[in-house]
């Protein structure tokens, strides 16, 4: 029945195992003194809000549960203190699907070698169901035709517009030398 991290944690700790407890928030630096731990646990807990300094000093970190939690996104930051980190469970989680969301995405994107599971689309409606992958693939994909606005096939180009390509082509000189193509503007 905690309701928040306890302060006594041992500093040589490797294990750690806090689930189903009532830990709804990871404060700043709560896991400061354990530099050792290798694996946390904290499945079924509730948490709805992580501060991104929480896990600050964990670098040793190569497990992280947290699981069956009330997580819908991670703010910027969250995750830059685990560079060990192998497994990370996400499963059981409310993830909202808005650009808030793109951080968690890309920091595993860009951190490949950490496996991680459940980290599903269930809020707003349109998404519940969806990898998170694949919504922010949608994200960037183009407008539907449909949807974009109708502008006139032509317009008139402003008088500044012209000039810039005027000057531009004038301007432009290209010179070849050992096989390199160099480009100078000005």
């Amino acid at each position: 029945d905690l309701k928040k991290v306890p302060g006594n944690i041992p500093p040589d700790i490797a294990k750690l195992d806090l689930s189903n407890n009532k830990i709804r928030q990871l404060r700043a630096k709560e896991f400061e003194d354990a530099s050792e731990l290798k694996i946390l646990n904290l499945n079924s807990n509730g948490i709805a809000y992580i501060d991104p300094a929480a896990f600050s000093g964990l670098n040793n970190l190569e497990e992280l549960d947290l699981s069956n939690n009330s997580l819908q996104n991670f703010e910027y930051g969250v995750l830059e203190d685990l560079y060990f980190l192998k497994i990370l469970w996400l499963r059981e989680n409310p993830w909202r699907c808005d650009y808030n969301i793109h951080y968690l995405f890309y920091w595993l994107k860009h951190h490949y070698n950490v496996h991680y599971n459940g980290l599903e689309c269930k809020m707003p409606e349109e998404n519940k169901g969806w990898s998170v992958g694949k919504y922010v693939r949608s994200y960037y994909e183009e407008c539907p035709k449909d949807k974009l606005p109708i502008y006139p096939e032509t317009f008139d180009l402003d008088k500044d517009d012209e000039e810039w390509e005027r000057h531009k082509e004038q301007t432009v000189q290209t010179v070849k030398k050992h096989g390199v193509i160099v480009t100078v503007i000005g």
